[in-house]
This record gives structure tokens, sequence and C-alpha cells, in this order.
């Protein structure tokens, strides 16, 4: 693993080792458990062992990191897609410090940290103040209470991209409050013109506004055998919510489930098919999802592909 990845808003991924313990919603049908067994693996799970790869895997980030030197193009690392970087574990703390000195021998990487335990960044992360700017940092925010739990936590880690990866999405989430911060307009810029930005807030109608806290969402329905199916309302939210507040939306998959296009009305179920939400009108129709599998599925959302990210700057990273 590792040259190829098939998600969607990454161009590698690096995984330091397998394995870390469900830990929420999001976890009950976790891809990577069900990848891992395939090979034989049984890591996901509480106090289990966990899978360390090889010198020569670790290699791997050094040759993509001359592959972007040389092309002037920064290339995007996703670790880790088979477990959580910052899983308390007693087996995974050697490869983690290892892992924090290839990062620092990598600036031409951009790398995205993703993890379901935001409360232990700041104790395991080696940087204090602003981190590196080629490293990102973002949480899984499944349901509305995941994100009111990790969210303030991600706030607190000073990085140039801070994102959110919604996926599976399991219920409406609403992420107003984190991705805009408004404040009431007060002197000296009372008299700013619309669009004026003074001291990281943009005048907008009446109101200041402090922009991007969270600077990136990833939404995605579930993949797999036993996958839920996601809402269109979900994804729709989030992209409206984005939208406003002028944060890059990326829809990577709908998983399992697409919406069939139809609103049903019905009382008994049908073979490979559900119906989601509450009803759309009076007489009691609701959106129909299909089971097609994530490749048929695919990620279009109303007809349009979301697949915005943030800019991969190109300058040497360095602490702001």
């Amino acid at each position: 693993m590792g040259d190829h990845t098939g998600i969607e808003w990454t161009d590698k991924t690096f995984n330091p080792w397998w394995g870390c313990s469900r830990i929420s919603p999001g976890c009950r049908n976790c891809y990577a458990d069900q990848f891992a067994r395939r090979w034989g693996h049984d890591v996901f799970h509480l106090g289990g062992q966990r899978r360390m790869l090889s010198d020569a895997y670790w290699r791997k980030p050094l040759t993509w990191n001359r592959e972007a030197e040389r092309t002037g193009v920064p290339l995007r690392v996703f670790a880790a897609s088979m477990g959580d970087v910052f899983e308390d574990h007693p087996q995974v703390t050697t490869a983690r410090a290892r892992l924090w000195e290839v990062i620092e021998q990598t600036p031409w990487l951009r790398w995205q940290l993703l993890t379901k335990r935001p409360e232990n960044v700041s104790a395991m992360a080696p940087w204090t103040g602003a981190w590196p700017d080629h490293v990102w940092i973002g949480t899984s925010v499944e349901d509305q209470r995941r994100a009111d739990e990790r969210i303030p936590l991600l706030l607190q880690v000073n990085a140039r991209v801070r994102f959110l990866s919604c996926e599976p999405l399991v219920e409406h989430v609403d992420l107003t409050t984190y991705l805009v911060e408004r404040t009431d307009v007060t002197d000296p810029y009372l008299d700013a013109p619309e669009g004026a930005v003074v001291d990281g807030m943009e005048h907008v109608g009446d109101h200041w506004v402090r922009r991007a806290r969270i600077h990136w969402v990833i939404a995605g329905g579930e993949s797999g055998p036993k996958a839920r199916p996601m809402n269109p309302a979900w994804a729709r939210s989030l992209r409206d919510q984005c939208q406003t507040a002028g944060v890059p939306y990326f829809l990577k998959q709908w998983g399992e489930w697409a919406p069939s296009g139809y609103h049903v009305i019905r009382s008994r179920p049908v073979a490979g098919s559900v119906l989601v939400g509450e009803p759309i009108d009076d007489l009691g129709h609701r959106v129909e999802m299909i089971r097609l599998g994530k490749k048929r599925a695919g990620r279009l959302l109303d007809g349009q592909l979301h697949d915005a990210v943030p800019p991969l700057s190109t300058r040497p990273s360095h602490r702001a």
C-alpha cells in the first residue's frame, strides 16, 4: 500500500502501522478492519496488537518528496488510512515518533493527519505554537455529537489547514458555528467598504466575519456490505453551509447507496432499495436510495462534482 490510493481527496496514503480501536458510530462498519482481515490481520480492537510496516515501506515518503520537489508540485499524503496517528496505544509510541521525523524531512508533501482523537493531539504532536505549513490536521465528524465534541479541540491546533471528514455521514450535522465566526461592527472600522479585510476579518453586510476557522470539509457515505445510506439532504446541507462560509467542500462518495432520483411512497421494502428522511410532502413521499456499490454510485450531488480542496502552497514549509 502507499503508491496508489482509492481515496479521492489525497494523492498518496502512508500507513506507519495498521490497527486501532472503535470509539464512535462512524467506526461500526470499519472498512480498514475489513481490509485487514482479508489479509489475516486482527488489529482493530482495544488493546490488540498493531501491525508495523517495513523499513522499505517507511522510505516511500522520501521518494515522494523528491518527486514533488522535482516537479514543483506538492503531493498530498494521508496518514493514516489504516489506523489513527493519535491513538493512545503503547505499541505505536516509537513509530509515531519516527513519523514526526519523516514529516520534518519531507517539506514537499502536504501531510493530512486525520484523527478521531483530537483530545490527544496537543500531547502527542511534537510542535508547539504554529505547526509547519505542510502539516494539515483533521478530525472525523459523523454526527452532531462528534462535531460538538471534537471540533472545539481541533480548533485549538494552530495549523494552516484544519479539516473535517464527515464520513461516514450518519445524520444531519450543523457546522455553522465552526465555519464562520461573526462579531458586531464596531469602531474604528464602521465605515469600511463591503469586502474590506481588517485584522483577518471581512466586512460583510452589517457584520465583520472571521472566515475559515475550518478550512476544508469532506463528506461521504458508507461503503461495504453493511453500509448505512447517507440521506442526500445531509450532503446538500453541508454543501450549502460551506458555500455560505466560503469553505472548500469535497463530496468523496455516496458509498454503497445512491439516490435513485425518485420520491416514493411505499409500505413494504423492495429488495435493493430503502427510503430515507422525513416525508417531503403531505402525501408521504420520501427519498429513495438504491444499492449500487461505491463505483457505480459515484459522487455526483445534484448532477455536479464537488471536489474543492485548500490551495497547495509551493513555498518552503515554515512555522508561521
